[in-house]
């Protein structure tokens, strides 16, 4: 890992050539106003046919019970990631890191996927999409499941895509019981290249997504392993 001294220099495109070879910002709280790389020699990634949807999962999808959008409010996403959770746990996000993302977003590099819940949004989830990976941020929630709902719509428009990867950064319990599985650094980098062509950082229109309904969804996850108890 390296620090950055000088923020200035960092723009959005310098972000998108250090994820093309692997790298990822980090701050060491939200009140850091410095950023420093980091490639983890073990990284936590999501096999994009394993997800686990168990059936209690399952049977909230199928009733559709939050409102799912892509791209509404990319702003209440990375704030709703940057609070201090309820364990009393610090946040990474600092204010550059929402500058960043923010005009990455604007430039259709980023998207956010959300879950509403009586019209408030409740969950969500962010990342740099590039080539054909997805590198996830952050997500968060505020009620039972609107997290993983968001992070199950996504799997399912990132394999109508044709997405290769999708990145967690590092793996943790809760990732690994969902199907967040861990590389090493080596490994990752492979995987890597070959779903993000050197230098190629086409920018792919997620606004015109369709919405998909829980029932399409699991029609989609369907190829990956079957519900479970």
């Amino acid at each position: 890992m390296s620090r950055i001294q000088n923020n200035l220099s960092l723009t959005p495109q310098i972000l998108l050539q250090a994820y093309s070879v692997g790298l990822f910002p980090m701050a060491e709280s939200a009140d850091d106003p410095h950023i420093f790389w980091v490639d983890p020699p073990d990284r936590g990634i999501f096999p994009l046919d394993g997800l686990i949807i168990r059936r209690s999962l399952a049977k909230v999808l199928r009733a559709d019970r939050f409102e799912v959008r892509i791209d509404h409010d990319f702003d209440a996403v990375i704030a709703g990631c940057a609070k201090t959770r309820a364990d009393g746990a610090g946040t990474w996000i600092n204010p550059l890191i929402r500058q960043l993302y923010r005009k990455l977003f604007d430039q259709g590099h980023v998207h956010s996927v959300e879950t509403y819940l009586d019209g408030a949004l409740v969950g969500g989830l962010y990342g740099v999409a590039l080539g054909q990976a997805f590198c996830g941020e952050s997500m968060f929630h505020r009620a039972t499941d609107a997290s993983k709902v968001a992070l199950a719509h996504l799997v399912a428009h990132l394999r109508a895509m044709d997405y290769q990867l999708l990145d967690t950064q590092f793996i943790t319990p809760h990732l690994a019981s969902l199907g967040a599985i861990e590389i090493s650094r080596n490994q990752y980098h492979a995987r890597l290249d070959a779903a993000v062509p050197s230098g190629r950082f086409e920018v792919v229109d997620w606004s015109n997504r369709p919405a998909y309904s829980g029932a399409r969804v699991l029609e989609i996850l369907s190829q990956g392993p079957e519900p479970q108890n």
